[in-house]
């Protein structure tokens, strides 16, 4: 069973970074895309960022594009989010997750339906 653990969060100011990173407990993980999402209180889950299998492609959403940078590592079987110039909105929990659907494709998703395994989370919150 594929297991999806995330670290790194925690409490920032707006204009911090801070580095997310997901420990995937499988090496077929580096066959399949990964994603990162995020969910505040009282809002849906959504999309931040996707990485292609091999890392050659990646893909944002608009309200991090320029700030957040995702990366992956297949040999150490982990997959990174790199979140700088922070603001008070990036407050939320944080997921990683593994497009399962997607064997060593270049295409990417947003959609959360598209992801097959998730892991708990990690919570961010940044000050103003």
């Amino acid at each position: 069973q594929v297991q999806l653990v995330e670290s790194g969060g925690g409490l920032a100011q707006a204009g911090d970074s801070l580095r997310l990173s997901c420990a995937v407990s499988t090496y077929t993980f580096s066959d399949y895309p990964m994603g990162w999402f995020r969910q505040a209180p009282g809002k849906e889950r959504e999309f931040v960022a996707a990485i292609g299998w091999n890392g050659q492609t990646t893909l944002y959403a608009d309200s991090v594009k320029g700030r957040f940078a995702i990366s992956r590592d297949n040999a150490k079987h982990t997959v990174s989010l790199t979140m700088n110039s922070l603001k008070p909105e990036d407050t939320a929990r944080y997921y990683c997750a593994a497009d399962i659907n997607r064997f060593r494709s270049l295409v990417l998703t947003a959609t959360t339906n598209d992801y097959g395994y998730w892991g708990q989370g990690t919570q961010v919150t940044v000050s103003s």
